[in-house]
């Protein structure tokens, strides 16, 4: 099923047409309209879309970073009068200013195409009922999916995060069929239902389309086990607009970029050289229709990669690999890169311990030491010191084979690890906390 067949089907001739002639006249649009890009662009030398002849030229555009768009905060990045903006959005801002994102009317109905094919491709119809847990305001998640489902002609409950149990409660007394939630709210709502006790029957759900954050093959086959439903991901940022750039049919196997929308490229994180095709490397986006604040080549700090193969689905656009990990998420622990999701296809799904961990990182004679915090299903566990010492020496060995990385394993007593409504932060950085 297609929201948009004639544009998700187009022949990659066709998409590249396309995105030749959108790349050249966004060029021209940013140097027009956007002092920022207007004095990037006469540094390297490309003061028009005409001197860009091919889609490979565009490794000769500026980069676009965040701290750019923070430097610029919060309005100067934008490429029209303040009185043609419909609508701001914003991220959290936990590390400093937020990033803004502001949109017009056209910008608007763009995203919500958008968001529409990724939920269409998700399995969601027009006679599904979607209940939102993202957390409205500022996020563009929530209205991301929002406007997106309601386009599709979809039900939707903004029921936002929090109050679980009469998340719950609305699952089944109004019928609810589809969930929009991160990853760590889906999977701690999967738990609360087992625990409620109420029959599968009262529940008609049957999609998830979860998002925000990260989720591992084997966090999704926890979710799906424990609700009995079909799971897909989708990906955004705010810096390209929300939600919507990419996302998984129903084949999931690889996340279908909007092309006509964005041109895709990957890179090598420390040269910033372009990598040859199939190559892991860290995900640089340039929108392509986007007015009121459109940017050029944005470092996400994702790490994947691009299958330019059609799809199975019948979808044409490339697909992006579901993400690695991000480079700012990255650890460095002796040397080693360890990336959480690496974990977390360890510990999930493993016999005794749930699904919820911590990672603790600190310096102890000026060397980096990862301590892994993983918390067990049966506390009863606890009393029996050497089931206990086996499962920790088990959890031990598989992450030293994962990670090739000597850690420490502490398990840790049922629900005392924190539970997360949005993004889940596994993270405990002591580093710079003195040694007691």
């Amino acid at each position: 099923m297609f929201f948009q067949k004639d544009l998700e089907t187009m022949r990659r001739s066709e998409i590249e047409a396309l995105q030749l002639e959108r790349l050249r006249h966004m060029v021209d649009y940013c140097y027009n309209h956007v002092p920022f890009y207007h004095e990037k662009l006469e540094q390297c030398g490309i003061t028009s879309g005409d001197r860009i002849k091919t889609l490979s030229d565009v490794q000769y555009l500026p980069y676009t970073t965040k701290d750019d768009i923070r430097d610029h905060y919060p309005f100067q990045m934008l490429a029209v009068p303040m009185r043609e903006i419909t609508r701001i959005h914003a991220s959290s801002g936990t590390t400093g200013k937020p990033t803004v994102g502001c949109y017009t009317k056209g910008d608007l109905n763009r995203w919500s195409d958008q968001v529409a094919r990724v939920a269409v491709g998700g399995g969601a119809t027009a006679d599904d009922i979607i209940q939102i847990s993202f957390g409205y305001g500022l996020f563009t998640g929530a209205l991301g999916l929002h406007y997106g489902l309601e386009k599709l002609g979809a039900t939707v409950i903004p029921a936002s995060s929090g109050n679980t149990v009469k998340q719950l409660m609305m699952f089944r007394d109004f019928g609810v069929t589809g969930l929009v939630a991160t990853p760590s709210y889906a999977l701690y709502l999967s738990e609360a239902m087992k625990e409620q006790g109420y029959p599968r029957s009262d529940y008609k759900l049957r999609i998830g389309l979860l998002g925000s954050e990260s989720c591992t093959p084997e966090m999704r086959a926890q979710i799906e086990k424990n609700m009995e439903i079909f799971v897909s991901d989708n990906y955004g940022m705010t810096e390209l607009g929300g939600p919507g750039v990419a996302g998984e049919c129903e084949l999931r196997c690889g996340l279908h970029f909007a092309e006509d929308h964005f041109l895709p490229e990957i890179i090598d994180k420390d040269t910033g050289l372009p990598k040859a095709p199939g190559e892991a490397g860290e995900l640089v986006v340039t929108t392509l229709t986007r007015e009121g604040m459109p940017v050029l080549r944005y470092r996400t700090k994702d790490i994947t990669r691009l299958n330019y193969e059609p799809c199975a689905c019948g979808r044409t656009h490339v697909r992006m690999e579901k993400v690695m990990g991000r480079t700012d998420d990255m650890l460095i622990i002796k040397g080693v890169n360890v990336f959480p999701t690496q974990i977390e296809s360890v510990l999930v799904g493993m016999d005794y311990v749930g699904p919820h961990y911590q990672l603790v990182v600190r310096r102890v004679n000026f060397m980096d030491n990862l301590e892994v915090r993983v918390e067990l299903l049966d506390g009863s566990l606890l009393e029996h010191y050497r089931e206990l010492e086996e499962l920790q020496r088990s959890i031990h060995d598989r992450l030293k084979s994962v990670l090739g990385l000597e850690t420490k394993v502490t398990l840790v007593e049922p629900k005392s690890l924190e539970r997360f409504q949005g993004k889940a932060k596994r993270i405990l950085d002591l580093r710079n906390e003195k040694e007691s």
